[in-house]
Formats: structure tokens, sequence, C-alpha cells
């Protein structure tokens, strides 16, 4: 019985339901989960339009352009992108199709939402380990890039990592719904 009295106390009341409140640890991750990914993502937006400005300028007035700057830019896109769908899926800004959403009885959406949550994170876990082979791979053939001819492995890294934060974050959303954004509506911004 002791049990039963601490499950009571850690979690809420909801109409119809019993729903376990999340750990503040859990809470802080995310937060702090958000504002790294923010971070890293203006800092690349920031050196993606600073090159590619750049190199506008420097071709008005030259008539040639910077040859690095395309790489550069390209290199700062990808993180910004990849780092991007965490903060996405933080705002509830995801694209994810609706035509189904009535399809099963209203009741047993709590339960489907979890199961879609956990098996998004499940589906993360996956991509982010074929994501490390391609990474490790590319390292072991020490790949380059063309123009730069820079090991491209770092930037390739952004594509497990972002995975293996949307797994935690999905996850989380999985084993506590009220973290989760709420859902946007049609046409929301």
């Amino acid at each position: 019985m002791p049990q039963l009295a601490t499950m009571a106390r850690r979690c809420v009341v909801r109409p119809c339901k019993l729903e376990p409140m999340s750990p503040p640890v859990v809470t802080r991750l995310l937060d702090t989960l958000r504002r790294a990914e923010l971070v890293v993502t203006s800092a690349a937006f920031a050196v993606l339009t600073v090159v590619i400005f750049s190199d506008v300028v420097v071709r008005e007035f030259s008539g040639t352009g910077l040859t690095w700057a395309r790489e550069i830019g390209v290199f700062a896109n990808i993180v910004v992108t990849l780092i991007g769908i965490g903060l996405a899926s933080d705002a509830g800004a995801h694209l994810r199709p609706r035509f189904a959403d009535r399809w099963l009885p209203s009741a047993w959406d709590p339960l489907l939402v979890r199961v879609g949550e956990a098996l998004t994170a499940v589906f993360c876990v996956a991509f982010a380990w074929i994501a490390l082979r391609v990474v490790l791979e590319t390292r072991e053939l020490d790949e380059r890039s063309v123009v730069l001819r820079m090991v491209v492995w770092p930037i390739q890294s952004a594509l497990p990592v972002a995975f293996v934060l949307c797994a935690v974050r999905h996850a989380a959303y999985a084993c506590w719904p009220t973290l989760a954004p709420k859902p946007r509506g049609e046409g929301a911004p």
C-alpha cells in the first residue's frame, strides 16, 4: 500500500484519468535542450546570412564572388535545418497528416498521443543509429568537401545529434504528455 500512496502523491487528477507529473529535472532538461538548440541554430543562421551577404556584396563590386561562400553557406544551412527539427518539435510546428484523426474514438486520444510520441522516439533512435554509421564511415574514408578540402564528418554529425535530441524530447513527451506542446490548429502560425 505505500507504493499506492506514493503514486497518488506524484499524480495529478484529471477528469477520468490519472497522469504522472513530470519530474522537474526532465522539465529543466527539455528547457536547456531548447535553449541550446536555439543558440546553435541562431549562430548557424547568422553565419549563413553573413557569408551569403558577403558573397553577394563582393560579387557586385568585383564581378566574382567568394569561392568558399556557397560551401560554408550550405554547411550552415545543414546545421540550421537539422538542429531546427528539435525546435519545430518543441513548438509543435512540425508537419503531420491529420486526415486520420477522426478514425478512432476521441476517448483513445491520450493513449494514441503517447503511442505516437513513443513511435516517434523509436524512429528517431533508429535514424540516429543509421546516421551515426554514415558519419563514422565518412570519417573512416576521410571524405572532404570539394572547395574547402576540409573533412565533412563534423558537419554530418549534426544529423545523428539532431535525431538523438528529438528522441529524448519525444520519449519525454510519451512519458509525460503534459510536457508536449499543444497541437496547433490548421493554419495556425
